[in-house]
């Protein structure tokens, strides 16, 4: 049994969609993170870096923080969701981690929660957002994966996708990434994974 603590974001639903497409028995705890709960002592003590989402796994003994190292572990656990070229699959999980999420999460910040706040930032993180769904349509050109074979690469970067209200996406310049999009969201591991903790939240279709 792992014990799943989460929240209905981005980084949360990575971890919850890789589980249910691993077929790993789990516990959800909710950390609400609008009542600061990531904050408390017992979390501090699993995630030190008051960061959802975070694992324990009774059958190792091991806790993680950081959702990429988490997608990572649970791989290597089960031996699958890593693709024939792990280094593809590595560089695209990279990606997401170190742009896709930070980028998107700073477009949410100032498009979405402080609009008309400062028009040069919503300028430029709205640009940046454009190009990096360039950068993923491009890549989907002549695939229909990020790596070679569905992964944890496409399971961390799909559930930032699913937040394109929030970036000002005109998804008639990507239909590439909108054709992959629709068919992750169509898997039923994703759609009960989406849900975690069940708030009864439905996946966003363009």
């Amino acid at each position: 049994m792992i014990d799943l603590y989460t929240w209905a974001t981005p980084n949360g639903r990575k971890v919850s969609i890789a589980l249910e497409e691993m077929g790993l028995d789990y516990r959800v705890h909710p950390v609400n993170i609008g009542k600061d709960e990531q904050f408390a002592p017992d979390f501090l003590k699993i995630s030190p870096n008051n960061k959802i989402p975070a694992i324990v796994d009774h059958q190792t003994g091991r806790a993680m923080m950081e959702s990429g190292a988490i997608l990572l572990y649970l791989a290597d656990r089960t031996g699958s969701f890593q693709g024939p070229d792990r280094w593809a699959t590595l560089e695209w999980l990279m990606l997401q981690m170190g742009g896709v999420g930070p980028m998107l999460g700073q477009a949410h910040h100032f498009l979405r929660f402080n609009p008309g706040k400062a028009p040069y930032a919503e300028a430029r993180y709205g640009t940046e957002a454009a190009r990096l769904y360039g950068v993923l349509d491009r890549r989907l050109k002549d695939r229909d994966w990020l790596a070679d074979e569905y992964s944890i690469a496409d399971m961390a970067t799909w559930p930032w996708i699913s937040r394109y209200e929030w970036q000002g996406i005109d998804w008639n310049d990507f239909p590439n990434l909108k054709r992959w999009y629709l068919a992750i969201a169509a898997r039923e591991a994703v759609q009960r994974g989406y849900d975690v903790p069940a708030l009864g939240q439905p996946i966003p279709l363009p």
